[in-house]
């Protein structure tokens, strides 16, 4: 590990101060991604700006229409959470299947969602709801935020504060796991909002994207079978150690027949 200032700001102003007048820093939420790549010498930041004690950044709020869950809350706190449950199952079914409970016990929405990972299970939901990222600047909407392999729409500096998740008619997340990991090698979010479906998918790609195509299929017959004529292309697909880009393709097509399935039965 390279060595850099810590430093544990008690505001979010203090928090993006110190990230403006730093040479080169980052923040720190739950650390799963930052902290390993911080060990391997992979990053060399000359700041890291711990939000821990930024009061405002966690906590889940019901609304009449959506789901409002501040970026530090942790995996497990969503995973428990009766009203995430009550309002998008769904979303509190993810979150269970994060990592392990050691993950799910110190990583972030915030902190997953801001890294853009190819293989997280957060941005899928982010994806499928269409939700709307909170920052300390503006607000973002889902289809505008995954840009690329770790590259969001966040500018520098900018400050992931909340995510606004609409609470859909009914919706239901499916992955296949890597078995070690529990990463997503493929995971697909569908979510009917009353005759309007979306689909998110996660794991395929360099980042996050809509199932466009699926989705059309799915908006003129809801049925499992309707996703089985959608041609799947996959030719900037990942292909690595753990799956091709053509089985990835299969694993699109097979997570969303089954998510639709799952969801009609929600």
């Amino acid at each position: 590990m390279y060595s850099f200032e810590y430093h544990r700001p008690e505001s979010i102003a203090q928090a993006t101060a110190l990230r403006a007048e730093a040479e080169d820093a980052i923040y720190l939420a739950g650390g799963q991604t930052l902290i390993p790549t911080l060990k391997q010498r992979l990053a060399a930041p000359s700041d890291v700006i711990d939000l821990s004690r930024v009061p405002g950044l966690a906590g889940i709020e019901l609304k009449s229409d959506c789901v409002v869950i501040g970026a530090m809350t942790r995996h497990a706190e969503v995973a428990a959470s009766a009203e995430v449950a009550r309002a998008i199952p769904a979303l509190a079914f993810l979150a269970g299947e994060i990592g392990d409970a050691q993950v799910r016990n110190r990583g972030t929405l915030g902190g997953s969602v801001a890294n853009s990972d190819p293989s997280a299970d957060y941005p899928a939901a982010v994806i499928g709801l269409g939700a709307t990222i909170v920052t300390d600047r503006r607000r973002i909407a889902a289809d505008d935020f995954f840009h690329d392999l770790f590259e969001t729409a966040l500018e520098a500096g900018e400050l992931l504060t909340a995510i606004e998740f609409p609470i859909a008619k009914r919706a239901a997340y499916c992955k296949f796991p890597n078995p070690a990991s529990r990463y997503a090698v493929v995971g697909v979010f569908a979510a009917d909002f009353g005759g309007k479906v979306r689909v998110g998918v996660t794991g395929a790609g360099p980042c996050a994207f809509r199932a466009t195509a699926i989705e059309a299929a799915l908006g003129k017959k809801l049925d499992a079978k309707s996703v089985d004529a959608v041609e799947i292309e996959y030719d900037r697909f990942n292909s690595d150690l753990h799956a091709s880009a053509e089985y990835r393709a299969n694993l699109v097509r097979v997570m969303a027949k089954r998510a639709v399935e799952k969801l009609l039965t929600a």
